[in-house]
């Protein structure tokens, strides 16, 4: 399958897909992320969640979603190009812009039988379990320890004076 085939720009255009995957029997996991700064741990998260089910799906945060976290900086990549790279991933089959803070409406929406968290999350600090588990999924913490992010890779490119 071609990228742009796994890109649905409208999330509401998956749901007949992500039907006939459950329809077969096929098992539904869901992840979001940023994804700016494509690194290791994103990969190492990404082919974890692939291992828990047949389907993969992958939110990535808008520009407008990002801004709704004060504890972020703005994306340096716009989201098109971060879907189209997370698309190019093997471990993924569909690609969705996520445009609120919190994926509540697409995880409500797609039902997904997992939802793939980071490790450096635990079900306290996530609102939408409760929206995985009324529509009869269940969380997994999946990846490496939380030793490479996009932030530490900020940081240093700005002590090489690189942006």
């Amino acid at each position: 399958m071609d990228s742009f085939e796994k890109i649905f720009g409208n999330p509401h255009d998956l749901v007949p897909l992500l039907e006939t995957h459950r329809d077969k029997g096929e098992t539904i996991v869901f992840g979001n992320g940023c994804f700016d700064l494509l690194h290791v741990g994103h990969v190492r998260y990404l082919e974890a969640a692939k291992s828990l089910g047949d389907v993969l799906v992958i939110a990535v945060n808008t520009e407008a979603s990002i801004s709704t976290n004060d504890n972020r900086e703005p994306s340096i990549n716009p989201c098109e190009e971060r879907m189209e790279v997370i698309a190019a991933l093997q471990a993924v089959d569909y690609v969705v812009p996520l445009n609120a803070a919190i994926p509540i409406p697409l995880i409500e929406l797609y039902r997904p039988h997992i939802q793939a968290k980071g490790t450096d999350y635990n079900l306290e600090q996530m609102p939408e379990r409760f929206a995985v588990e009324a529509g009869g999924g269940r969380i997994e913490f999946v990846g490496d320890e939380k030793t490479h992010s996009s932030t530490a890779l900020r940081e240093a490119l700005r002590e090489r004076g690189e942006i």
